[in-house]
Parts: structure tokens; sequence; C-alpha cells
């Protein structure tokens, strides 16, 4: 077994390919015209906030920056980080980031788009990652819900990594939900496509009630404040969802606050990527292949490295 990491948490990140991605830091209706607000981002201070003529902009927070919630009245007086809003939140980065992702499914005109809820978690982001390519758990954390007992068998399914694409997707994924939705009035078997197309990213597409041959979308933006606290973004890609906002909100929220006390409870918070740290079950097969994903790509921010 690999020692434990002295790093401190709030180390700022050194990844390469971390500080060259797109990060996500808040909703876009959380940044309201002519207001700034103290943030974080891979343990490093921010400012984030949107001018007055409505553009959103983010810079490194100093030592003496004024804690005051108002535009500063002269601009900001640090150089500003890229920027851009895509799938409801607002993303910066800190190096030269390359093009997001893409989810093609946001430009559909039939599409409900929510940004379900950002909820803080003690936890790394790659664990909660983890957690949300897990169907294993479902019938005994999101019990009569997502999962329930005698169903309990993970198929199996297909995993494809792309180090040069930097995504992993899972296909062929079936599971029995006695609620797969809100809407959802009775269980079936559900058809899921898992895609991590970020290291911090994960994208969900399941079948949706009613419109054979197309899937909703489920997305977990996550946002590393440091190597163990998160900012959790989920975001919500319906097909004429007749649902309230209020109630779809409250439905994932009810969700991942069931995942939250495990995640938060997990020892050691930050993954381990040694494959004898944790041993895996065939269920595992995504997790696996993401662990050994994150080691090619070079991530040490939040994990805990494997055996030279």
């Amino acid at each position: 077994m690999p020692p434990l990491t002295t790093d401190s948490p709030d180390q700022p990140c050194e990844d390469r390919v971390l500080l060259d991605l797109w990060q996500p830091v808040g909703a876009v209706e959380a940044f309201p015209r002519g207001r700034v607000r103290g943030d974080q981002l891979l343990g490093v201070p921010l400012t984030v906030g949107r001018s007055p003529d409505g553009e959103v902009a983010a810079w490194r927070r100093r030592d003496g920056d004024s804690p005051s919630q108002v535009w500063p009245a002269d601009g900001p007086v640090a150089p500003l980080l890229p920027t851009i809003e895509r799938y409801g939140h607002v993303w910066t980065s800190l190096g030269t980031p390359r093009p997001l992702f893409a989810i093609p499914e946001a430009d559909e005109p039939d599409r409900r788009l929510l940004h379900a809820a950002s909820v803080m978690v003690h936890t790394s982001a790659p664990r909660s990652i983890e957690n949300f390519l897990d169907m294993g758990h479902f019938p005994f954390v999101h019990t009569d819900v997502l999962g329930a007992e005698p169903h309990t068998e993970v198929k199996d399914y297909n995993v494809r990594v792309s180090v040069p694409d930097q995504e992993i997707l899972a296909t062929d994924c079936v599971f029995y939900q006695p609620q797969a939705a809100l809407e959802s009035t009775g269980g079936a078997e559900v058809d899921y496509v898992y895609r991590v197309p970020h290291p911090y990213c994960s994208v969900l597409y399941k079948s949706s009630p009613g419109h054979e041959g197309r899937l909703d979308v489920i997305a977990l933006f996550v946002q590393a404040i440091d190597q163990e606290h998160i900012r959790a973004h989920m975001w919500l890609c319906l097909l004429d969802d007749n649902q309230p906002d209020w109630a779809l909100r409250r439905f994932q929220v009810s969700i991942f606050g069931q995942d939250k006390p495990i995640l938060e409870n997990q020892v050691p918070r930050r993954l381990p990527l040694d494959p004898r740290a944790e041993t895996p079950i065939r269920a595992d097969k995504s997790a696996v292949a993401y662990r050994r994903w994150l080691g090619q790509l070079g991530v040490r921010y939040g994990v805990l490295p494997g055996a030279a």
C-alpha cells in the first residue's frame, strides 16, 4: 500500500491537465449584474462576478482585496481569467483552456434545461465522480427510488477509454429502478450511458419516459474548492418534462442528499489510484477505468497516486 499523501488539502493545483481545462464555478443565475463574490477553485482564491453591462468575469483574489460584494467601480484590478457561460453554468480556467466538451442535446429545441442545485461536500472531486458512475449502490443508498432489493445485480456493460480525446464512455448499462425519474409511475429496467468528458465532470444519459429512442441528460459538474472539498453542480437537460422547477430540483437534491453522507464518510477522502488500495468487483468496471485514466492523464490533485 502506498503511504497517504502529506500535501495540504488547500495546496494549489499544479496539474497542467487540470489548469488547462474549463472548470465550473457556479450556475449562471448565481451571478446577478453588478455583483461579485469570493470563491475558490483548485486551491486558488478567486473573485467571480458579473459587470453592470452583463459580462461575467473572474480573477485571482489578492491579499487586501476589498470584501465588498459590489462590482468594483473602476473594474477588476487583476488580470482577468478566461470565462464562458455554457450548460447553465459559468466556467473559468487557470491556464489556457482547450474547447469545452460538447453536449449536443443542450441545443435541441424541445429540451428543458435546468440548474438543479449546487451542493458543498467534504470530499474530493474524483470521489464524487466515481460515486456518480456507480450503479451498484442504487438499491442500498437510493432504496425504492433508483434501486430496490432483490434487484441488486449490475449487468455486464462496456467501457471505452480514450486518453487522446480525454473521455470515458460506458454503454449498454441496464438497471432496474422503482422510480427512475420524478414522473415515473412504476418500476422498469432503465438504459444508461455514462460519459466522463472531463476529469471532474460526468454526463449521464438515461431512458426518457414517453420518448422511445431518445435519452434524458443529467450532468454533474464538480468544482474542486481544494483537494478535499467540492461544490457539486447538477444540471438537467430533459425532454418535455411537465413538472415544475421546484419539484425537479427537490427530486435531484433528495437523491444527492442520500449520497452526501456516503461521500463524506469515505476514507481516504482522496481517490486512491493504486489498484491494490481498494478491491473492485465486476460492477466497478467504469470506476476502475476512471482511476486508470486519471493516472494516464497525469492527474494528481484530489487523488492518492499509484505506486511507481
